[in-house]
C-alpha cells in the first residue's frame, strides 16, 4: 500500500471529478464523485443516482464499492469523493460504513481537513469482524 504522503490524491480526486460529471442529481442539483484504489492498483469510480422516491437513491460510494467486486475485488486503499465542483466532500454516515467494510480500518480518505485513516473517520466501526 502507497503511503499517505506518497501517493496521487491529485490524480484520484481528477478521476473523482470526472465521476461526478455523470452524476444523476435532478433533485438536489447536488453531484457527487468517489474515487479510489483498490489493493492491486486498479482505479474505480461512482457518482451519485438520485431517484424520484428520494429514499432510494445510491450515493457515489455505492457504485464504487459495487465496481471493486465487479472488477475483481478486493480492498480499498486510498479514497476521496468531491462535489460537483471538484471540491473534497466528507462520506455520509451510511457510506463511512460501507468504506469501512470494504477498506478496512486502515483505508486512507482525503477528507476536508486532511488524510485520515477509515478508523479516525468512523471510530470504533461495527465491520465483520463483530460477526464471527
Amino acid at each position: 500500500v502507497v503511503a499517505a504522503e506518497d501517493f496521487d490524491w491529485e490524480a484520484l480526486t481528477a478521476a473523482a471529478a470526472e465521476a461526478s460529471r455523470h452524476a444523476y442529481a435532478p433533485y438536489s442539483h447536488f453531484a457527487v464523485g468517489a474515487a479510489a484504489t483498490a489493493d492491486d492498483g486498479r482505479v474505480l469510480t461512482g457518482c451519485n443516482v438520485e431517484n424520484a422516491a428520494y429514499g432510494v437513491g445510491l450515493c457515489a460510494e455505492c457504485g464504487l464499492v459495487s465496481q471493486l467486486h465487479l472488477t475483481g475485488g478486493g480492498k480499498l486503499t486510498h479514497f476521496v469523493c468531491v462535489n460537483g465542483e471538484g471540491e473534497v466532500i466528507m462520506p455520509c454516515g451510511r457510506c463511512r460504513q460501507l468504506l469501512h467494510e470494504n477498506g478496512g480500518p486502515g483505508l486512507l480518505l482525503l477528507t476536508v481537513s486532511g488524510v485520515k485513516r477509515m478508523d479516525e473517520v468512523l471510530p470504533d466501526a461495527f465491520g465483520p469482524d463483530d460477526l464471527d
